[in-house]
């Protein structure tokens, strides 16, 4: 995580900026804040759903000012497990792709774990609480202190396309446009001769939170299953109706951007091409429209970022 974040002064392009006053309901606070350019903004919050102060960055619109009295578009972007609020910036041109883009560009920790949940803790709930964190207070605060508006975009890659349609899923009316890349999209998948969800989360909780079980996440996928399926895009499909929907993933075989391909398929790809593929199939029974590209590739931010490029104009048509 990064650190060093002052209490803001004065505006700089990499030097702190000044402190807002903006807080969500229940408390949330920003806590500190630095410029990393002359458009790139880092927050540091302070919540009572988590356990620790989290990290947010922001991309500024061109004639972003504090305090002015116009909204712009967001686009939220999610990273996967083992990222932070800083994986977009560092893999990828988003900063480049948006520069001219009258757009807020919002790209929040997730955790490390990078589940994009409320944690269920044995039925006991409690931090940490990444949804309402997301969705409540980083909206509240964002709309009160950053100019944020109410036309709304989200899209991650791997977990974090899993936290969008999620979360457009669970949320209707939140999200106009929401876009998944490489993404697990029906954690109840039962391969019993392969990889599935539960190995995913067991090893996202062994390395992002050490110390956790990986049952207080969701429970047990058996004992437990409603709330599995409570945050499971494959049986949340019908709620996405009305929703700009796209779906990409490669197949785990070496694509154009593995310049020194492996013999073995990519499994945790070869996974979420399976997935997305069942889950866009359940869309279309369900009548509901998606748009989709399933390519030849691996698990990499260099298909992610091509496939950015390319969903970027139809989230943008939904919320400009």
């Amino acid at each position: 995580m990064t650190s060093g974040f002052l209490l803001p002064l004065s505006i700089a392009p990499g030097g702190p900026a000044p402190a807002p006053s903006a807080a969500s309901d229940d408390g949330a606070t920003v806590v500190g804040e630095r410029m990393r350019g002359e458009r790139v903004l880092d927050l540091a919050v302070r919540s009572p759903v988590l356990p620790d102060v989290a990290h947010v960055r922001l991309l500024l619109p061109p004639g972003w000012r504090r305090g002015s009295a116009r909204t712009w578009p967001v686009l939220w972007l999610l990273h996967g497990m083992r990222g932070d609020h800083t994986s977009w910036s560092e893999h990828s041109d988003v900063e480049l792709l948006t520069a001219d883009l009258d757009v807020l560009v919002v790209m929040p920790d997730g955790g490390g774990c990078g589940l994009y949940t409320d944690w269920w803790n044995q039925g006991a709930g409690g931090p940490p609480s990444w949804e309402t964190f997301h969705l409540t207070e980083l909206r509240q605060i964002l709309e009160r202190g950053y100019g944020a508006g109410t036309s709304r975009a989200v899209a991650g890659v791997g977990a974090g396309g899993l936290g969008a349609l999620g979360y457009a899923a669970r949320h209707r009316g939140l999200f106009r446009a929401a876009a998944s890349f490489s993404a697990p999209l029906h954690i109840l998948h039962d391969d019993p001769d392969g990889l599935d969800v539960s190995d995913l989360v067991q090893l996202a909780v062994a390395i992002g939170s050490r110390g956790a079980d990986w049952t207080d996440v969701w429970g047990d996928p058996r004992e437990q299953r409603i709330v599995w399926r409570q945050h499971n895009p494959y049986d949340l499909a019908d709620r996405l109706s009305g929703v700009r929907l796209h779906v990409a993933s490669g197949d785990g075989s070496p694509g154009p951007f593995d310049p020194r391909p492996s013999r073995a398929p990519d499994v945790l790809e070869r996974l979420s091409r399976t997935l997305s593929g069942e889950f866009t199939g359940k869309l279309k029974k369900l009548g509901v429209p998606v748009s989709t590209h399933f390519y030849r590739g691996t698990h990499s931010w260099a298909y992610w970022q091509r496939e950015l490029r390319a969903a970027l104009p139809l989230l943008l048509a939904e919320i400009t």
